[in-house]
Formats: structure tokens, C-alpha cells, sequence
């Protein structure tokens, strides 16, 4: 059987409640204001079915163009191809929250509002708020440098590789013995030096 594709497929963990988040809705989600022109976060709210938006729109942001009783019109973008069509939907205030995209932006406009105004105290040009954006670096002159030619150093890949392979083949031959007589070792090297064995009283 093939997998449905209704309205909410897919949504299992897009539209469950968060970590501690379950249980009664707060009531700062039914007492907080919007205004013609805010900006809001849509973020679906399982436990509400009602005026629960489609779930393309799950974690979008849009403008707020009306406010109902219960509910807040949203204007959201939405690609369809090659063209974005401006969507207008309704929302219930359980799914929409005050959005934070502007925060930067008028923190950035309360401070040159703020600097203008110093300087028109002061009798001086504000000048250009706008950030300067980042140039070239400056050129400049480089003085007193040395040319120095480096020759490599022969290496007699031969002579290095056959002693390198030796030491290791000696290495690798004296492990393997003392793998293979472990057992024996055990018993033997205790007796020889005069300690019990591993194991004896």
C-alpha cells in the first residue's frame, strides 16, 4: 500500500510539542497583542487543531495584514516553481508568535537616532551611518630582503630503505616469537631468575 498524502502526512515530529513543553497553553499566548504590519514566526501548536495552518507553512515568516477575534491574518511568501506568490492566511494565536528578525534593525536605528543627535548638540555632521564597507588593504614596500637559494640534500633511498626494512623485519620476526612462546616463557623465565611461576605457591 502506498503512503497517504493528506494534510498533516509527515507531521509527527514537525507538529509535537517540545521537551517539557506539553501540558496547558499560557495565557501570554492568548493575551498578547498584534498590530497591522508586525512580524511573526507561524510555529504549529498540535494540541490546537483548530486554525492550525497547512503544514508548508510550519516554521515561515510573515507579516500581519489583519487581526480577527481568535485568529491573525498573515501574509507569507511561498515559491511555486520559478515565480513567489504572496499567500494570505488566517492563524490562530496559538500557532503565531512575535517574530525576532527586526530586533538588529531597530537596535541599529535607535543608535544613530541616538549619535545624530549628539551630534546636532554639539553643532557637528552626523555623517554617513551606514557601516564603511571594507576596502582593499594598502599596498606598501617591502625593503631589505634577502635571496637565499636552498639546495636539497641527497638521499640515497636505497641504502635508508634496506636498513629501515632490516630493523623492522627483526622487530616484527622477535614479536612474533614471543607471541608464539608465551606460554612457555611463563613457566620458564620465573624458574630460571628463582620466582614461582604465574599461578604457583
Amino acid at each position: 500500500m502506498p503512503a497517504g498524502h493528506g494534510l498533516r502526512s509527515r507531521t509527527r515530529d514537525t507538529f509535537s510539542r517540545g521537551f517539557r513543553q506539553k501540558g496547558y497553553i499560557n495565557l501570554t499566548t492568548y493575551l498578547r497583542s498584534f498590530r497591522l504590519g508586525d512580524y511573526v514566526d507561524i510555529k504549529v501548536n498540535g494540541a490546537v487543531h483548530k486554525g492550525m495552518p497547512h503544514k508548508y507553512y510550519h516554521g515561515k515568516t510573515g507579516v500581519v495584514w489583519n487581526v480577527t477575534k481568535r485568529s491573525v491574518g498573515v501574509e507569507v511568501n511561498k515559491q511555486v516553481n520559478g515565480r513567489i506568490i504572496p499567500k494570505r492566511i488566517h492563524v490562530r494565536v496559538e500557532h503565531v508568535h512575535p517574530s525576532r528578525c527586526k530586533e538588529e534593525f531597530l537596535k541599529r536605528v535607535k543608535t544613530n537616532d541616538a549619535f545624530k543627535h549628539e551630534a546636532k548638540v554639539k553643532g557637528e555632521s552626523a555623517g554617513p551611518q551606514k557601516r564603511p564597507v571594507a576596502g582593499p588593504r594598502e599596498g606598501f614596500t617591502l625593503s631589505s630582503a634577502n635571496m637565499e637559494t636552498i639546495t636539497p640534500i641527497p638521499y640515497d633511498i636505497l641504502k635508508e630503505g634496506l636498513k629501515n626494512w632490516r630493523a623492522a623485519a627483526a622487530a616484527s620476526v622477535w614479536s612474533q616469537w614471543v607471541w608464539s612462546h608465551a606460554r612457555v616463557l611463563q613457566y620458564v623465565l620465573p624458574t630460571v631468575v628463582g620466582i614461582a611461576p604465574c599461578g604457583g605457591v
